[in-house]
């Protein structure tokens, strides 16, 4: 078991790490290029540094979850502009590095369906963002409900994380603290889960 030890001791470094951005001038400019980022082409979620800064700083929850909801959104424009605009020079990019042809199928299909339900649930749950919003450009859904979607479920994602640490900063963060190494699995299976989502079910 010592690998698994040894493997749990670079995530934690990486929290300490990040939680003293929450005291720095750079944490919210940092948030929002990360959230504006992972919208389109970005692997890591917003939600990790969210977290962080949230952790480092409870009163000012809110103002992080809205910064990195307007800029996930703005994120989200540039991938909905990516396919609009450039997909047929950039196809085989994103294929190769952010997502399957399989995925970007799938996803194109659940637009014939529902285009605001598919980007809501996109936009709140693990499943990855940037697949929902660079197919929307690519099938030229409407951009209004491209937008309504992403606002609204993108802001109840982020201040749903940023009222748990706003009223109950101190508990959970003892409570991270005692099982970061865990939770760090469990955050990383929902995430992989996100993209098992796009492969089988969606």
């Amino acid at each position: 078991m010592e690998w698994l030890r040894k493997a749990g001791r670079l995530p934690r470094r990486l929290y300490d790490w990040t939680l003293h951005w929450a005291e720095t001038p750079y944490a919210v400019p940092a948030l929002a290029l990360l959230a504006f980022a992972e919208s389109s082409f970005f692997p890591v979620p917003p939600d990790v540094l969210l977290i962080v800064l949230a952790l480092g700083a409870p009163k000012r929850s809110f103002w992080f979850a809205a910064v990195c909801s307007i800029a996930s959104v703005a994120g989200g424009l540039l991938g909905y502009a990516i396919g609009y605009f450039v997909w047929q020079g950039v196809d085989q990019f994103f294929f190769t590095y952010v997502f399957s042809e399989e995925a970007f199928r799938k996803v194109a299909e659940l637009y014939q369906d529902n285009a605001f339900w598919a980007v809501f649930t996109a936009g709140f749950t693990p499943i990855p963002y940037k697949v929902f919003t660079i197919t929307g450009g690519v099938c030229q859904i409407d951009l209004p409900t491209f937008v309504l979607a992403s606002a609204i479920s993108r802001s109840l994602r982020f201040f749903a994380v940023a009222a748990l640490f706003f009223f109950f900063g101190p508990p959970i963060k003892r409570f991270i603290d005692k099982y970061f190494n865990l939770l760090a699995v469990v955050f990383t299976v929902l995430l992989i889960g996100g993209f098992v989502v796009i492969k089988y079910a969606v």
